[in-house]
């Protein structure tokens, strides 16, 4: 199999704190993997241990087959990047920023298809901070998809859409899958998760408590809706309530 991210042994701790233990997993190209845990389960720890913004502890991380500690600088190209809680200049006009951020790679995407593709081509003159927080939401999706990726990671990414905005980010990210763009993506929407993922990994406190499929996180639960399930393999107090 083509596997463009292989995720072995990883672990990271903050003093005596673990907040991802011993975690190994791979994602298949042109495929999306859904990483999912409740809030301090250590998520988006991963995602900066995987992307190099935050030291492994111990483990091996490989993107597209290299090793991101010998060669981060060869996968800035291939990689993009859509952090929950992104700080970006407040007072610089939207478009000036997409420009900014396509001068960093050498053969970036058209940011001005993508603020129409994603519906906020009209604010490309405005402010960073006059933007909505459904609209903030979506430019960070499109600063992550500027560098042509291969390879993005999406932490969130629809937390402050309504209803609508959302199934429409859906829609543009699985027209990218079909083209081969290959997702990890953290999500606490279980509708999200369904309509985008082919496989998921749950964590607990750091350590897997599942991986596969959402078809199997149900049918090895006692539940019959994702939402449910997850709720089973995430919440310890209501797994023991569920022995009563």
């Amino acid at each position: 199999m083509d596997y463009v991210i292989k995720v072995e042994n990883l672990k990271k701790s903050y003093g005596k704190q673990i907040a991802v233990d011993n975690l190994s997993f791979s994602v298949e190209k042109g495929t999306v993997f859904g990483l999912l845990g409740a809030n301090g389960a250590g998520k988006s720890t991963t995602i900066e241990c995987i992307i190099g913004t935050k030291p492994l502890d111990n483990g091996r991380v490989c993107i597209l087959g290299v090793n991101l500690v010998k060669r981060r600088k060869e996968l800035f190209e291939k990689v993009g990047v859509q952090f929950q809680e992104a700080n970006y200049q407040e007072n610089i006009r939207v478009g000036e920023l997409c420009q900014v951020t396509a001068s960093l790679y050498k053969k970036p995407a058209d940011f001005n298809a993508l603020l129409n593709k994603f519906g906020i081509g009209h604010k490309s003159n405005a402010l960073v901070k006059e933007l909505s927080g459904g609209q903030r939401q979506r430019l960070f999706i499109i600063l992550a998809l500027i560098p042509n990726p291969e390879v993005v990671f999406l932490d969130e990414l629809t937390t402050g859409l309504d209803a609508r905005a959302r199934r429409e980010v859906w829609h543009i990210l699985k027209e990218l899958k079909d083209k081969g763009l290959t997702m990890l993506l953290t999500s606490h929407f279980m509708d999200e998760v369904e309509v985008l993922c082919d496989t998921i990994c749950i964590l607990k406190k750091g350590k897997v408590v599942f991986r596969g499929t959402v078809q199997e996180a149900v049918e090895d639960s006692p539940y019959e809706k994702l939402e449910d399930a997850y709720l089973w393999y995430t919440d310890e107090e209501e797994k023991d309530n569920e022995n009563f």
